[in-house]
């Protein structure tokens, strides 16, 4: 076991080795590089399999009551300064080093097929295997200075990966945006950590927490100081784990390629964040005050994903909202002091959200060749449809992706939600009515991202151009059901899910859909095709390649099974369950207890069981393929309710689709106001600054100049001098200003 702890520093090291060796092969030997792009796609995938064998018996090892080690070694020694690095190995850090290295193992063999036409294929596989081992070296520093050196690369690697795609605009601008959103984090973060060494004098985890409790205690140092300190701290996982009001980044880092989004933005480079929190949570706890702001931004976080989540079009986006909102879930549990939960749901999200990840990508990789290379298509749920019929894997293994997240048992995310959502409605009614409300949302649009992709008609092919009007049949995207009858509103709402605009339709084409929906019904629904049809072959879309589709099974058992360690478990008359017994030695019992039995932990679950089922109907009656209905029961419906529904749908859709207009106000607020203090500052610079000592320049010029003349030589000159200044010096004496 010490042998094994021991050589703990190579689980980084084997991803950085890859790294290093294809980022130097394609700077000197090009060409060759090039050449073996599959082999060096080989190589990577073995290197992290090994580095995920070493942390599963690291894991293993922390399990079954092995010590915690730490070791160190000087880096920078200065009079009575001593730096140094090293690793720490506990059962966060184990956990962190099986979740890493299986999901980035499940990536990159998923991405071997994926990337598999790309040009940049090399230089993506030296990008995701620094990831990688940066992420790695992160979750094993043992103290903040080497913590914040692998955060600054996570957020470099995550740069490099959101932009890979560079030469398209989007994804330029994302990763700009997303470098600079961390940056405002990470400022914070490094004068958190300057500030607590100043008062405490030691960067190390545990002396740190030690002293700060020891000072706090006897007065030794100023409260005010200290939550200062730890605000600025928890700005960099505020920014990192995409809270409020950092959040903007995320929706944009979409513009990555989909195993990015995977790795980095749903299981493990956002959950740097939530670790962080996790791993100071001994230093957060002792500040009161900390301990309420980050509570209550997990709660704002969790609800603005969920309503963000509502109505976005495209599939990799409306998965960005709710990874946004589940990691809100994750920080309240730890400004709740449930840090047990927390730890939880960060374990069971990342491998629900990888599986759905992968499986968007999946499909985004099937639709493009039949829209193009366009993400605006490949990724629309409007064009989709019906792909369970063509793609039976991959929509088997996203719906277990959707019912875990909605919190359906016996799903890894059940367990865990169902903990944060029975300790926040102890905690405070209010963040309890957050938390169950946002259950609510999530249930709503995790179905209704599953029904509009997979379920119903394949859209694309009824799509058809008339009269300059696009037409839609046999699926209805905000249709309400039969009893209420919206067709014309609900045919608005659909061509607005591909124009942009309202009332695209013309008054004939809806005259020609309704006497098609009343003379071609079969079993409820509209039929194709249609005469008015494109004429030709429809393409629809293919299952993935194997390659593809081992990822998505194998993350799906994950999701089938992995709650399975919160669960109580009996051993004689004893009832424990593996996360809590693993858990105890490195947080000291910092954590709440939870039931302790079958019974009592289903009891429990009951009450957030049944909050799910409301929005998973709600989608289902909204989002079920059905038919528009006939003009008759449409022109029965109540003008005034009518009106109601539509103004209601309108506020929630613009909310939900305008991103909570926050990007809006992020834009006149900072990026406008910052220029309108630029141009006078512009001004000021150019005129004031530049300007005098360019006008002393020009005047001295002038100057030597007109000397210059007067000092030739030519009585000539004199005398027109001399006759010039004469009647300058009568005019004014005759005519004074």
């Amino acid at each position: 076991m010490e042998f094994l702890y021991k050589y703990a520093w190579i689980v980084p090291f084997l991803p950085l080795s890859a790294s290093v060796t294809i980022g130097l092969g394609s700077l000197l030997f090009s060409g060759a590089t090039k050449s073996l792009r599959r082999t060096w796609a080989l190589i990577s995938i073995f290197l992290l399999s090994t580095a995920m064998f070493l942390s599963f018996n690291l894991f293993l090892q922390q399990i079954t009551g092995g010590p915690i080690h730490r070791y160190f070694w000087s880096w920078i020694i200065n009079n009575n300064f001593s730096l140094e690095l090293g690793y720490l190995m506990d059962p966060l850090t184990s956990i962190m080093l099986v979740l890493i290295t299986t999901v980035g193992t499940m990536v990159m063999i998923y991405s071997d097929n994926y990337m598999s036409h790309d040009e940049a294929y090399v230089r993506f596989f030296a990008y995701l295997n620094f990831f990688n081992a940066s992420m790695l070296g992160l979750v094993i520093s043992p103290n903040l200075v080497q913590i914040y050196l692998f955060w600054e690369l996570v957020g470099m690697c995550s740069y490099l990966l959101i932009g890979f795609w560079f030469t398209r605009p989007s994804a330029a601008n994302a990763c700009q945006k997303a470098f600079i959103t961390n940056r405002a984090g990470d400022f914070g973060l490094l004068l958190g950590i300057l500030g607590f060494y100043w008062v405490t004098g030691s960067f190390e985890f545990q002396y740190l927490s030690e002293k700060l409790n020891e000072l706090i205690t006897n007065d030794g140092v100023s409260s005010f100081f200290v939550t200062s300190c730890a605000f600025l701290l928890f700005l960099g996982p505020v920014a990192k784990s995409a809270q409020f009001p950092l959040h903007v980044w995320l929706p944009d880092a979409m513009e990555g390629p989909t195993p990015i989004s995977a790795l980095i933005h749903a299981a493990t480079m956002v959950a740097a964040g939530i670790f962080l929190v996790a791993r100071l949570f001994p230093l957060f706890r002792a500040i009161p005050l900390i301990m309420n702001l980050i509570c209550w931004t997990g709660g704002i976080t969790a609800l603005l994903g969920a309503t963000m989540a509502l109505a976005q079009k495209d599939l990799k986006r409306g998965l960005a909202y709710s990874t946004m909102s589940q990691l809100g879930y994750m920080m309240l549990a730890l400004g709740i002091d449930s840090y047990r939960a927390a730890l939880f749901h960060l374990i069971t999200h990342a491998y629900s959200k990888a599986l759905l990840f992968l499986g968007s990508g999946s499909v985004i990789h099937s639709m493009e060749p039949i829209v193009g290379y366009c993400p605006d298509k490949s990724q629309n749920m409007a064009l989709m449809g019906g792909l369970r019929k063509y793609m039976p894997i991959t929509g088997i293994t996203f719906l277990l992706g959707t019912l875990s997240l909605s919190g359906i048992p016996p799903f890894a995310c059940f367990w865990s939600k169902d903990q944060i959502l029975s300790d926040s409605k102890l905690y405070s009614p209010i963040l309890g009515g957050i938390t169950w409300f946002t259950a609510v949302l999530t249930a709503f649009y995790m179905f209704r991202m599953y029904l509009l992709t997979f379920e119903g008609d394949f859209r694309i092919n009824l799509v058809n151009s008339y009269d300059d009007h696009i037409m839609l049949y046999s699926t209805s995207m905000w249709g309400v059901g039969e009893s209420s009858a919206f067709s014309r509103t609900r045919m608005d709402s659909i061509s607005s899910q591909f124009t942009g605009t309202k009332n695209c339709f013309s008054k004939e084409t809806l005259k020609i859909s309704d006497k098609m929906g009343q003379f071609s019904k079969k079993k409820g629904n509209l039929v194709a095709p249609y005469p008015f049809f494109n004429k030709g072959y429809f393409a629809y879309p293919k299952e993935s390649d194997n390659t593809m589709l081992f990822p998505l099974v194998v993350l799906g058992i994950f999701t089938l099974f992995v709650g399975l360690i919160g669960v109580p478990f009996f051993r004689g008359e004893m009832s424990y369950d593996i996360l809590t017994q693993w858990l105890t030695p490195s947080m000291n019992h910092f954590y709440k207890n939870h039931p302790e039995n079958w019974s009592e932990s289903f009891t429990d679950a009951i009450p957030s069981v049944g909050i799910a089922f409301p929005g998973i109907l709600m989608a289902y009656g909204l989002y079920r393929p059905i038919h528009f209905l006939p003009q008759d029961v449409q022109d029965r419906t109540h003008p005034q309710m009518k009106s109601i529904w539509d103004q209601s749908i309108n506020i929630i859709y613009n909310w939900s689709y305008h991103r909570a207009y926050i990007d809006i106000y992020y834009d006149i607020i900072l990026t406008r106001g910052i220029r309108g203090l630029a141009e006078p500052s512009k001004s000021f610079d150019q005129w004031a600054i530049d300007g005098i000592p360019n006008g002393v320049g020009i005047l001295g010029l002038f100057v030597g100049e007109g000397i210059r003349y007067l000092g030739g030589g030519r009585i000539s000159s004199y005398i027109f001098g001399s006759l010039f200044c004469v009647l300058i010096s009568t005019l004014i004496y005759y005519f004074p200003f």
